[in-house]
């Protein structure tokens, strides 16, 4: 199962002695952006869609790590009290302090921003040493490596570059964040 083995990573790290905190993403829920693309419903209404699709994540998350052992907590940026605490960013580090994983849900709370503009401003918040970034292949490439046999795979970029080429594997916004903080990123295939 997808999330065992994630849950059981992110442990893995927290016993180095790591603070850990994750942001979720979407994943295969309805896509809103796929609504939005066809005229059905407004770009807002479609974020809005993804941001709770990440709650729904957030929390399958948390109660895999509790079920291993590892204690978590969910801070949401929408409000969600039933399922998720409201994300305040001192909650977050007390909670980081005290050996529990973050869990971040709901974006930033606001339509037009992606995940990655999310976990580079969460990052900033907590102020993480590094953000890690799970993708679907090995790295950075120039173009999609599963469509392009000829994709060039890059070991390593600075902001300016990433930004300059418009690699595809975070928002110019999240490198933006990420630059200006200094938060170095390093990309790895999940």
């Amino acid at each position: 199962m997808l999330f065992r083995s994630i849950a059981e990573e992110i442990v893995a790290a927290v016993r180095t002695g790591t603070q850990v905190a994750v942001v979720c993403g979407g994943g295969n829920i309805i896509r809103g952006a796929k609504l939005s693309a066809e005229g059905y419903i407004s770009q807002a209404t479609a974020d809005y869609m993804g941001m709770l699709g990440t709650v729904m994540n957030g929390v399958a998350l948390k109660e895999m790590l509790e079920k291993i052992g590892q204690p978590a907590r969910v801070l949401s940026a929408l409000s969600l009290t039933a399922v998720a605490e409201p994300f305040i960013r001192g909650r977050a580090i007390r909670h980081l302090e005290k050996g529990r994983v973050v869990i971040f849900a709901a974006g930033t709370g606001n339509p037009f921003f992606t995940t990655d503009t999310a976990a580079a401003l969460r990052a900033s918040e907590i102020n993480a040493d590094v953000l890690l970034k799970a993708t679907k292949v090995d790295g950075i490439y120039d173009k999609d490596p599963n469509k392009y046999s000829d994709a060039k795979r890059y070991d390593r970029l600075t902001f300016a570059q990433c930004m300059e080429e418009r690699f595809q594997v975070m928002d110019l916004t999240a490198f933006s964040l990420c630059m200006e903080r200094n938060i170095p990123i390093v990309v790895f295939d999940m």
